[in-house]
């Protein structure tokens, strides 16, 4: 048995947590991160046009969809609001829904070229 695996195996025997190991998966998560959020959507949902309830059963199908496929990160167009007496209702409805599905993680406004506060990305939790 080499060095490494007697190691290892120690560790795991007293309960000890390998820490190169837990900070090796912690850069890789973060160079993971940084990948995703400079790449570009697995898929997008133009919500334009619909109401608020149309748009949250839209999400649901469209994220669990998503989920279904393996994709990483989504993109949902739901407009400024510029038409909307208030606050723009279609982006609200995005946020609510974003802020309660289990497996929809990080997200924010796209770059002004892909549509800036009327576009969201969304990153998916494994």
């Amino acid at each position: 048995m080499d060095y490494n695996k007697a190691l290892e195996n120690w560790l795991l025997n007293n309960e000890v947590q390998n820490k190169d190991a837990q900070e090796s998966n912690a850069q890789d998560r973060g160079k993971n991160r940084r990948r995703l959020l400079h790449a570009q959507p697995d898929d997008t949902l133009d919500v334009h046009g619909l109401t608020a309830e149309k748009t949250w059963l839209s999400l649901d199908v469209f994220f669990n969809k998503a989920k279904e496929r393996g994709y990483k990160k989504l993109r949902v167009i739901h407009g400024k609001g510029n038409h909307s007496q208030g606050e723009a209702v279609l982006g609200r409805a995005v946020r609510e829904y974003i802020e309660k599905c289990p497996f929809a993680g990080e997200s924010g406004y796209e770059k002004a070229i892909n549509g800036g506060s009327g576009a969201t990305w969304v990153l998916l939790k494994n």
